[in-house]
């Protein structure tokens, strides 16, 4: 590790906590409903929205037809995406004549991006056409965050009211979150990315003689429009088949920094947004700090463990860190950073080939995504993921001083306690029973590169990865194949919505409650004995959950490492 390495993660750091007020009070003013800046030119455009979907902004939704109509929403999506797939080859916008994607694929893909996971089982540049690209993955990029952030702030309200009988309007949180909030800042990022050198265009793929004299197609594309919602989103999905290691999606430091800062950017205002809506900004910022303590252990362990090296190639006699699979423009520290930061939201998109991350530093982002992608997480979902485990954090602190547990003047009972748990245990059952059937299916090992521990964990980062609505892939596992496509879609749609549907529960539930005044035996949740509560009972929960798996996997083949071995 460098001092170089570390004031650049300070930077970013500090960078990103100078942006989560002013963010948070202008997200705040747009969910309120209160005039903005961009009111004057959006107003009538959102009024006229609401009118073609026959609702108002007055017009508020129990929780359950909230929920209904974000599940149909999501399905029409889905519908679409598939369709768009199927038809490729006879649609426009196509100068590469793509033809149509495989039915397996195309659901893989489908439910992939209506989830906001990402995951993509293709070369982008070789698979999609440009209508596809805009029309269904771009699109969808849009409304699966919006559909994040819009499921926030339902839970939030559900915190705020009292005696309520509705947590807002889906179709209206939809709309105001797109409109002024996603398209704004993506109009900016996608001409500063313009200018950084990302291609924007519809024309076709360019023909180019390389140096010896052969022929090379270099694809471009609508791309840098592509990578500021895939990124400010948390979205993942890359242009190209590279991701963020591509140089036409990510050209130097400059724009790998803009792209780290955007995706945790709106998860770690709706902390603020949070603290707003409540009547208290330091809850916010208490989430938040829980948040930071496990980001930068993450990084701690990650960028220490690339600086560190591979101890067999240590024994061969060449010193250094781990640069294996790293772009050099962009070298270990901002790698292990970008790392730690892609799987801590649920953004999955790679600057550096994780496959190629040393043992430890590869658990790393294992470990982020196995805890549910709390630590910022992707927009809106990392905020009400962090929201189930504040509820027990809560119900472990009124069961230690024997009272009944509450947060923010509502009273935590059997079922908001029984809702967040089944949010939070969903999602290792999808990781961990859909890897153990693949490593013992003769089918789904052939598709392992790796013998021996490490290729058990290229299994489990996918499940994992696709269940936490990640994206990222560890590499060298060929996922194109019918099981794959198939249980990665499942494992996709479990980890969105069964933990939606339990935290829109936990909203209606709490928004029907009244407010009951603080007492001296009230448990202070905005001082830091709550957050070591919190980061406590994330650990504890996590460590319980996948400690047997880590073990067989990133730890087997640390130690295999150290001791001069290798599978």
């Amino acid at each position: 590790m460098t001092l170089n390495g570390w004031i650049q993660i300070l930077l970013y750091c500090g960078v990103l906590l100078l942006l989560v007020k002013p963010l948070g009070g202008y997200m705040y003013r747009v969910f309120s409903g209160d005039r903005t800046l961009l009111s004057p030119v959006l107003v009538p455009i959102e009024r006229g929205l609401y009118r073609l979907a026959a609702t108002s902004e007055k017009e508020e939704q129990h929780w359950a037809v909230y929920a209904t109509a974000m599940l149909l929403f999501n399905l029409a999506g889905f519908l679409v995406l598939y369709a768009l797939q199927r038809l490729q080859g006879a649609l426009p916008y196509n100068p590469a004549g793509m033809t149509a994607v495989e039915p397996g694929l195309a659901f893989n893909t489908a439910a992939s991006f209506i989830t906001n996971t990402n995951w993509q089982n293709y070369g982008g540049e070789s698979t999609m056409s440009y209508l596809v690209q805009m029309a269904g993955l771009t699109v969808q990029n849009f409304v699966s965050a919006a559909t994040g952030i819009a499921i926030a702030i339902a839970l939030i309200r559900g915190f705020a009211r009292a005696s309520g009988k509705s947590i807002g309007n889906f179709w209206v949180d939809l709309t105001r979150c797109t409109l002024y909030v996603l398209l704004p800042i993506c109009i900016v990022l996608t001409l500063a990315y313009v200018r950084l050198g990302i291609p924007q265009t519809l024309g076709p793929y360019v023909d180019a003689t390389t140096l010896e004299g052969a022929k090379q197609t270099i694809a471009l594309g609508p791309v840098a429009s592509q990578v500021a919602i895939k990124m400010l989103g948390t979205n993942g999905g890359g242009f190209f088949n590279a991701n963020a290691a591509h140089p036409f999606e990510n050209p130097d430091a400059i724009s790998n920094f803009i792209q780290m800062l955007t995706i945790f950017t709106l998860g770690a205002a709706l902390t603020n947004v949070f603290g707003r809506m409540v009547g208290s900004e330091r809850q916010g910022w208490a989430i938040l700090a829980s948040m930071g303590v496990l980001f930068l252990v993450g990084v701690a362990v990650c960028y220490w463990a690339e600086a560190a090296g591979n101890p067999l190639v240590h024994a061969l006699g060449i010193d250094g860190g781990n640069m294996e699979g790293k772009e050099t423009r962009f070298g270990i520290a901002l790698s292990a950073l970008f790392a730690v930061i892609t799987t801590a939201a649920s953004c999955g998109a790679v600057n550096a080939m994780h496959d190629s991350f040393t043992a430890l530093g590869g658990m790393i982002p294992l470990i982020n995504m196995q805890l549910g992608e709390i630590i910022i997480g992707g927009v809106g979902a990392g905020f009400y993921g962090i929201l189930m485990f504040v509820v027990v954090a809560v119900f472990v602190a009124g069961l230690m001083v024997g009272r009944t547990p509450e947060y923010l003047g509502k009273k935590i009972e059997a079922k908001e306690v029984k809702m967040a748990m089944l949010a939070i245990l969903c999602l290792p059952l999808a990781m961990l029973i859909f890897t153990a059937i693949a490593v013992a299916l003769p089918s789904a090992v052939a598709s392992i590169a790796n013998a021996g521990p490490h290729g058990f964990t290229e299994v489990l980062y996918a499940y994992t990865s696709a269940a936490a609505n990640n994206g990222s892939a560890f590499g060298g596992l060929t996922g194109n194949t019918h099981w794959y496509n198939i249980t990665l879609g499942l494992g996709m749609l479990m980890g969105r919505f069964l933990v939606i549907i339990p935290a829109l529960a936990i909203a209606g539930s709490l928004a029907a409650k009244k407010t009951v005044p603080a007492s001296a035996g009230t448990f202070p949740t905005d001082s830091m004995l709550f957050v070591g509560l919190l980061v406590g009972v994330i650990i504890i929960v996590g460590g319980l959950t996948f400690f047997p798996s880590l073990a067989v996997g990133p730890i087997v083949e640390h130690l295999a490492m150290i001791h001069g071995q290798t599978f």
